[in-house]
Formats: C-alpha cells, structure tokens, sequence
C-alpha cells in the first residue's frame, strides 16, 4: 500500500469520526459526515489574544493554524518541541538499559521463569500504588515534579553502573534498582502523561499524543539498536553508564520549558482515587480503553520475557538476534504510532481493530519457523500493538477533563504497566512450561478477548456530545 493509500484511508477514516469535545475548549457543533463542524463564536471571544495571534478566516471558520493537520503539528509548539527533544534522548537511554537488563539477568538466571520474577518487581510499586500517583500529579506543578522524578531516575540508573563497574551488579541489586525505579514511577507516568496538555493547544492534543508515542516507540528501535551493537562488543556495563547520561537531556529541557497553560500548575483536584474511577466508570469513552488495556498489558505485553528467550532459547541466537527481534518490533510500533497520529478523532471501531489485528499477529509471531520469519510477523505485530495503544491512550486523553486527566492516566500507567508484575510471572512461567510459541498463543488469545468486549459494546451516535463537564477555553 502506497503513502498516498494510506492517508486517503486515514482521511475517509477521520471524516467519518465522532467530532471530539476538547477538554480546554467549548462544546463544538456535531457535524455530519463530510461536514464542517464549526465553533462557537463565544469559544474565540473567552481568549481574544489567542484569536488574535493565529487570526481567523471569513465567515466564521476555524483559524488557519486550527485547520492544519498532520501527525507533526504539534511541533508548532515551542514548548512541546523541547519536551519531544529531551525525550527522544531519554527513553532511547531506557530502552537501552531494560535491554541489556533482559540479557544480563538471563545469563545470569538461565531460564525464563526467573527472568520473569526479576523484570517484574519494577512494576510492584506501580501494581500496589499506581492510581495514587494520579492524584500527585493532579494537585501539583508538574514540571517541578518531573524534574524531581527525571533526577531520581538518573541517580538510580547511575548506581547500577558503578555497580556493574565494580562487577556487583548482580540479581539481588537489579531487583533492589527496579523496585526503586517503580516507585518513582508512580508520580513520574501520570504526571508525563498529563504534563502533555499544558505544552499545546486543545487542537493539537491528539498530534502530541501520538507524537509522545513516537518518542517511547522510536527509543525502543534506538535504544535496542544500540544496546545489540553493545552487547555484542562491550557487555551490558557501558549500557547502563549511557541510560544515566542521557537523563541530563529531558532534566534541561524540563528546566527550559514554559507551559502554554496553567494546567501543569497545581491542580484544584477534589476527591481522590475513588473519585477518580466513579468518573472513569461513568463513560465509555474512558472504561472501555482501560478495559480493553488491563486484558492485553496483562498476558500481550511482556515482550521483555518472551523476546530475550524466542532468541537464545528458540532460534539459538545471541545478543544481536535478541537487539534484532527487539529493533523490528519497534520498527512495527513506530510505524503505527504514526498512522495513528493521522487519526483526528478515534473511535471505538478502531480498538476492535486494533487489537484484533494484535491478535493475529501474535499467532503469526508464534508459528514463525526461522529469524526472518519471526522479524517480518514481529514488524507487524508492533504495527498493530502500538496503534492500539496509541489509539486507547488518545481516547483518554481527549475525555477526561484537566482535574481529572492525573488520574485517569495513573489509571492507564495502572493497567499498561502495573500489570507488568502478574504478567511477567505469568509469561515466565507459561514460557519454562511450554516455550515461547504457548506464551505467544496466551497474548493472542487475550488481544482476541478485549476485541471482543469492545465488539459488544453499543455506542450512541455522537457520544461525545455528552461531555459536558470539559470546560470552555
């Protein structure tokens, strides 16, 4: 399918979406397919310097900079271009390290079931706490609170170097290092999830999102990339000094940003976790791709046990067969994060599709017969997976308002990665027992499910116009 295919399928695909009500902005007119919908007058007249900066066409139309699109317009913004900066060096560096991690603890263990109990205690505190790092992130400044968390995990990522060079970087201090990160994880995921908002207009929301996931998709291409090339010539050590310097990047930028809005400031939150899931429960557009995630993060997502074994185990590879299956998965997600970003407005359809297409291609991924095989079905399992996320992750961001945008992406980090603990013993286990193709077969199986949940779900036509607690700009 040529370029040009695809965004034309993409643009019949927006045309035909649900018109999203902006968290920051007044309720739209809901359009037909194939119409315009237009704003409200009194929308520009509550902000007349915005208005007047980006200027308006006759007739009453949307300004120009409004009516742009694309994947990349988010990146009109000065402060998110600095923030998308900081990041790509940063959770390059991660991806890094969690690699070389993988391939280190499995050397050092030997089987699958151990690999999976080590990788799993950094998302105990997240498993346990999580949603209360919603409710930090909603009552506090949170680029102050970012650089906090950005400084801890470098120190951290800076202790498991010296250790290494020192030849102590064995299984007890990795887990004692993963358990530490998590719970700096705990304020630090919501809070870059809702600190997105604040850095671009209510217009180009859906553009940052999708870009922040081409940042963390494009680091698991880098970041693996490199720890291959690493491994295969200097050990693990070195992986870990260049995760700990490559957090000074997102710490500057952190320190050179200033926010377009007030939303990243303290936050005039009210209630607390429970509040938080009465107003996730109380729509659809925000249940159901929390739903649909807690079923695949569970059983789909633990690439990190299933990849480091499919190499050494299954195809009797080394270091670099592992940074190669890695690499094309993230080549896959990369790719599907930007198709997304060509999306204006999800729908719930394209969850259904989304993750049955994860599905099945998980069954491709367990049947591959040899390397290249299993790169091509990984390609496009990390199409499909990321699309999903980016998709779900989208959605949520869009439907929840600023005082509650903390806690409904704690919720998110909750079922994305604080089921990384049950899962990764999970997989672990269903690995030693019946390899890696039966641990492939369960991930499939669970995509299937949520598929099949969001199938069933009936939606309203113009669901969105329903939203009536997002507040006018």
């Amino acid at each position: 399918m040529t370029t040009g295919s695809l965004r034309a399928i993409m643009a019949q695909m927006d045309r035909d979406g649900l018109t999203i009500v902006p968290e920051a902005s007044a309720p739209l007119v809901i359009a037909r397919a194939g119409e315009v919908a237009t704003e409200p007058a009194a929308s520009q007249a509550d902000n007349p310097t915005q208005a007047d900066k980006q200027g308006t066409s006759q007739g009453g139309q949307q300004p120009a900079r409004q009516r742009r699109g694309g994947t990349f317009r988010a990146l009109h913004s000065k402060p998110f271009r600095l923030y998308f900066t900081g990041q790509v060096a940063s959770a390059s560096g991660t991806f890094l390290q969690q690699t070389a991690m993988g391939w280190l603890v499995l050397k050092l263990t030997g089987n699958a079931a151990s690999l999976g109990l080590v990788l799993a205690a950094g998302g105990v505190p997240s498993l346990l706490f999580g949603p209360w790092g919603g409710s930090i992130a909603d009552r506090v400044d949170l680029r102050r609170l970012l650089i906090g968390t950005q400084l801890a995990f470098g120190l951290l990522a800076g202790l498991l170097w010296a250790l290494a060079l020192a030849g102590h970087a064995n299984v007890p201090v990795i887990i004692a290092i993963s358990l530490a990160s998590g719970v700096v994880s705990i304020a630090d995921s919501p809070a870059r999830q809702a600190f997105i908002s604040s850095l671009v207009t209510p217009d180009d929301l859906s553009s940052a999102v999708s870009l922040n996931g081409v940042v963390v998709n494009s680091a698991r291409v880098v970041g693996p990339a490199i720890a291959g090339v690493l491994i295969a010539t200097v050990g693990t050590t070195p992986c870990f000094g260049i995760n700990a310097l490559s957090y000074v990047a997102v710490i500057v930028a952190l320190i050179a940003i200033r926010p377009l809005n007030a939303s990243a400031k303290k936050r005039k939150a009210s209630g607390g976790v429970l509040d938080g899931l009465k107003y996730a429960r109380s729509r659809q557009q925000l249940w159901l791709p929390l739903t649909m995630m807690a079923l695949v993060g569970l059983l789909a997502f633990n690439f990190s046990v299933i990849l480091p074994v499919l190499a050494d185990k299954t195809f009797h590879g080394s270091g670099g067969t592992y940074g190669l299956l890695t690499t094309v998965l993230s080549i896959g997600s990369v790719a599907g994060s930007f198709a997304v970003g060509l999306v204006r407005h999800p729908r719930r359809i394209y969850l259904v599709f989304t993750a049955l297409a994860f599905g099945v291609c998980l069954i491709a991924t367990a049947f591959a017969p040899n390397v290249p095989v299993a790169c091509v079905a990984l390609l496009l399992t990390g199409l499909a997976a990321f699309s999903f996320v980016t998709m779900a992750s989208t959605t949520l961001q869009l439907h929840s308002a600023p005082n509650y945008r903390g806690r409904i992406m704690a919720l998110w980090v909750f079922v994305y990665i604080g089921t990384t603990p049950i899962g990764s013993i999970i997989t672990g286990a269903i690995t030693s027992a019946g390899g890696t193709r039966a641990a492939l077969l369960t991930g499939a199986a669970a995509c299937l499910a949520a598929a099949g949940v969001a199938a069933l779900v009936h939606t309203p036509p113009h669901i969105d116009a329903t939203l009536t607690d997002l507040p006018p700009r």
